[in-house]
């Protein structure tokens, strides 16, 4: 028995042996023994991962993949779980223990997936798996370069992303239309934000929403002083900033409505 790739779930199989190893071998198993692996479809990527002295946490909402996993993957280290990652919370599978996240990622939900993991980084020290490739180049993409956006910004603030190699469609039982890529994420040792998180997320957002302007244009909306609209760093457009700008523009945002309202 074999499971049908169904289109509205985003689902292509990998069939290539040596991708789903190096898949597997791209978790460096360092200060974690807990796995989660999102979409495992028909295992190719499982059964390389419950190889290694961890514990694994395969996941999938389709109910056809996890008769096909608990037929065919009886493994005392690994758990099937019927679910959605989107709507499920680590700290129930996990308690308050840290876990990875990999996986071939169903590429209509990939970006809500690195979401979801920002979300709970107190619990995720490492990410890796497979992406379109376009979106995983995204995510790794530094300042300067077009496609650095939003995903970049708001990964890149709480972990080091690294794009690791290209995955051609013909290894895809469907094959997609375009690559895939593989990328690591690993969490920075000090990940906690020095400014307000939520305003940050409101800057990245609102500066990109208009990517082609200066931040004096499109931040308009946050009411800055005359004062502050001066800095050189409004002269700037969005995907000219650092990571590490982007958290100093917020602090400046953060401190200027303070003494607004003074």
């Amino acid at each position: 028995m074999s499971v049908r790739a169904k289109k509205h779930l985003g689902q292509h199989f990998l069939k290539d042996e040596n991708i789903a190893e190096k898949i597997a071998n791209t978790l460096t198993l360092k200060g974690y023994k807990n796995v989660l692996e999102i979409g495992p479809g028909m295992g190719v990527l499982t059964k390389y991962l419950i190889q290694k002295p961890i514990e694994v946490v395969a996941m999938d909402l389709d109910s056809e993949s996890i008769t096909y996993l608990i037929d065919n993957y009886p493994n005392e280290n690994l758990q099937i779980l019927e679910a959605d990652f989107l709507k499920s919370e680590g700290a129930d599978i996990f308690g308050d223990e840290p876990y990875a996240i990999t996986g071939n990622f169903p590429y209509n939900i990939s970006t809500q997936i690195v979401f979801k993991a920002i979300e709970n980084r107190d619990q995720v020290p490492e990410f890796t798996g497979m992406f379109q490739k376009e979106v995983a180049q995204r995510i790794c993409a530094k300042e300067g370069n077009k496609t650095y956006g939003i995903l970049s910004v708001l990964t890149q603030a709480f972990f080091e992303a690294e794009y690791l190699f290209t995955v051609k469609p013909g290894v895809f039982n469907p094959p997609p239309k375009v690559d895939s890529g593989v990328l690591r994420l690993i969490r920075k040792e000090n990940y906690e934000l020095p400014c307000d998180e939520k305003l940050l997320f409101k800057v990245v957002k609102t500066g990109f929403q208009q990517r082609r302007k200066t931040l004096r244009n499109s931040l308009k909306s946050f009411n800055l002083s005359d004062k502050l609209k001066e800095d050189s760093i409004f002269g700037q457009r969005p995907e000219q900033l650092t990571v590490a700008q982007f958290i100093s523009l917020t602090q400046k945002i953060a401190n200027d409505a303070v003494s607004t309202n003074d």
